[in-house]
């Protein structure tokens, strides 16, 4: 009897050494599971993989001219994105000959109280392209003026894959043509997209490295 009682003893005993260390082998299990759904769930969630999955960072401007715009301030993609595309222009310091000549041609109003339209926008660089005597005798015509700055604007919003083989109605009132794929697009075969999906409150802008010139 008294052999009986030891046995049954020494086996609570050994139950009750054995029941921690499977609680805190399965503690740890259960803390190793969650560590991995953890970091698990934050990759998903990083950039990186937002990016691999095709997320919201592939709709961010593109081309090598991005490089020049302003990381902060009015001037910077963020900046421009809060204001109307002529005045959002007027804060970028490559769009500079542009927006003076928007204003020689009373065309501020105009552009910034357009809805869904896209711009294209010629840099700086594209202007010197002109000879100076003929870029002073269009500056100086209104008419000839409002004609080509109204030829690089069409009215209706347009994303990178709406340039891969298009045709626009410009306000100007005949046609734009694209062509590209990827982050290289051309307007009319001769001027270059250098920096495009460009968002501002109310327009899409792609800025190019020719002044566009309509035919009539």
């Amino acid at each position: 009897m008294t052999t009986t009682r030891t046995r049954r003893a020494a086996v609570t005993l050994a139950a009750a050494a054995v029941l921690p260390l499977a609680l805190s082998a399965c503690s740890s299990s259960d803390a190793k599971d969650s560590g991995k759904s953890d970091s698990s769930a934050a990759a998903a969630s990083s950039p990186e993989a937002s990016e691999s999955m095709g997320g919201a960072s592939m709709d961010q401007p593109f081309g090598p001219a991005c490089s020049s715009v302003p990381k902060s301030g009015a001037g910077s993609f963020d900046g421009m994105a809060k204001d109307p595309v002529a005045t959002a222009a007027s804060n970028n310091p490559a769009l500079s000959t542009l927006v003076a000549a928007v204003k020689k041609a009373g065309l501020v109003d105009t552009l910034n109280n357009a809805q869904n339209i896209t711009v294209f926008a010629p840099t700086n660089d594209a202007f010197s392209k002109i000879p100076k005597a003929t870029l002073d005798k269009v500056l100086a015509d209104k008419a000839q003026l409002t004609k080509i700055l109204t030829y690089h604007v069409v009215g209706q919003k347009l994303a990178p894959e709406d340039l891969e083989n298009g045709s626009f109605d410009t306000l100007e009132k005949s046609k734009v043509t694209t062509s590209g794929m990827g982050e290289s697009y051309t307007v009319n075969d001769s001027s270059k997209v250098v920096c495009g999906n460009v968002k501002t409150a109310n327009a899409h802008v792609y800025i190019i490295d020719t002044v566009l010139m309509p035919k009539s």
